[in-house]
Parts: structure tokens; sequence; C-alpha cells
């Protein structure tokens, strides 16, 4: 009797695909996509929260260790600043520039999108660059002055926040402006009634960690991802009209905002 073949190695689950897409294709952590086709795009961007979990948690443990170590609370939200700046290769940040630079011109979007695409930044671009990363600075250093855990608490919700704006604007409906680049890749591969589950629960899992300092603490980090993902729905359909739809520039500028949104809430009322 001939030989019988062996088994062929289980291929990964769609979980683990997506887990990979997203830490892959949104952080400089070394992980390897296998696969790059629309299901895997789709599990990547519904898996975007898990990776600002991450990243926020660098963050965090950054700015806590300099803490420890003796530093002030400005060089400690400093480095929480730069994490996620370092751990995305500054792309979110280059989409934010980016976008205001689009978005400033006043031109069509066709010759909007190609100052979009060039290697320098304009003077829209470096005003908001700018002001996006004081914003963030000052809050954390104020979080940090007050209190140690609270300063965590917000560099952690601020990079999911990040990222669940991330997976609203790759929700279905919301096309492309461009055929090519990752824009392309992830727009429109999100069911509508995932994103949906996704703005409701991960607001309310930031609300269940930020119970652990109190209720209060607890319905403000709720309400800052709330706040977060509709500052970053605001920017996303002002797009969609100036530019007929989104690109990786895009998805930078959302998740920029979307951070910046949360930590606001998060330092008001202090």
């Amino acid at each position: 009797m001939p030989r019988s073949s062996p088994p062929s190695p289980p291929s990964p689950s769609p979980l683990a695909d997506g887990l990979r897409f997203a830490f892959g294709t949104l952080t400089v952590l070394p992980v390897r996509v296998h696969r790059w086709d629309r299901a895997a795009a789709r599990g990547g961007m519904l898996c975007a929260p898990v990776a600002g979990l991450v990243v926020g948690g660098c963050a965090a443990g950054l700015g806590l260790l300099l803490l420890l170590l003796g530093a002030g609370p400005l060089l400690a939200a400093v480095a929480s600043v730069a994490v996620p700046a370092a751990l995305t290769r500054g792309l979110h940040l280059d989409g934010l520039a980016d976008t205001a630079d689009g978005l400033g011109s006043g031109k069509p979007a066709e010759d909007a999108l190609r100052i979009m695409k060039q290697s320098d930044i304009g003077p829209f671009g470096v005003l908001t660059l700018v002001l996006a990363l004081l914003a963030q600075v000052a809050v954390l250093a104020q979080l940090y002055a007050g209190s140690w855990a609270r300063g965590a608490l917000a560099a952690v919700v601020s990079a999911v926040a990040a990222r669940l704006a991330l997976t609203l604007a790759a929700r279905a409906g919301v096309p492309a402006a461009r055929p090519e680049g990752l824009g392309a890749a992830v727009a429109g591969v999100v069911p509508k009634g995932a994103a949906l589950a996704l703005a409701i629960g991960v607001p309310a899992a930031a609300g269940a960690a930020g119970a652990c300092l109190g209720g209060y603490d607890g319905a403000r980090a709720a309400f800052a991802v709330a706040a977060g993902a509709g500052g970053a729905e605001v920017l996303l359909r002002r797009c969609l009209r100036r530019f007929g739809g989104v690109t990786g520039d895009v998805f930078g500028a959302v998740a920029e905002t979307a951070a910046v949104t949360a930590l606001v809430v998060l330092a008001l009322g202090r």
C-alpha cells in the first residue's frame, strides 16, 4: 500500500491572522504578516484596539519608570507621547500633518491628494503637528503630576481610543480615495455591526478599567474613548467630503485626533 502523506500543519486561525495584521501594520513590533487579503485586513482592523492596548501599556510603562527613577511629570509625559510615535514610526503623526496640508490647501480633491503624497510638510501640517503634540504632553504632565495611576490610565486610554478610531474608519461604506496604498487595503473591510459592537464595547472596557480608581474615573475613561471616536468621526466625514474617500494619511489623522480628544476629556474637571 502506498504511504499516506503526513497531515499538513493547521493554518493559523482568523484571530491569529487578524492579530498579526494589526501588529504587523500598525506597529513596528517584529510580527510577520502571512496574509494580505481582505479577510486578514478585516481581522486586523477589528483587532486594532488590542494593538492600542499594547502600545498604550508600553507608553505608560516608560512614563512610570521615569517617575520611579525620580523624573518629573513633564519628562514622563514626553516619554509617554514619544513611545506611540516610535512604535508606529511616526506614521500616524505624518498622516495628521499630511491631512492638515491637504485640507488646508483649498485645492480640488485630486490636487489635495497630490499634496498629501509629497514628502515635505507644509505650514498647516507643521502647526497641527506641534499643537497636537503639545496638547498630549500638557495633559499627561497634568495627570502624572496629580496621580501616577491616572497618568498611566490616560496613556493607555488615548492609545486604545486612537486604534478604535482606525477600526471605525475602516467600516463598510467608507470608500478609499485612491486605488492603492494601505488606505485602499483596509477601506470598508469592517462590517457595520462589528464596528458598532466595538464602538460600544471598547468604551465600556475602558470604563471598567478606570473604575479601579473610582467610579468617577471609570465614567470619565469611558466617555473619553467615546469622545475620541466622535472627534475622529467628525474629521473622517470632513475628509470624505473633501477627498472622496480615505487614504493611509487620513487613517493616521483620525487616530491622532481620537488620541488628543480623549486626553483633553480626561484633563477637564480635574
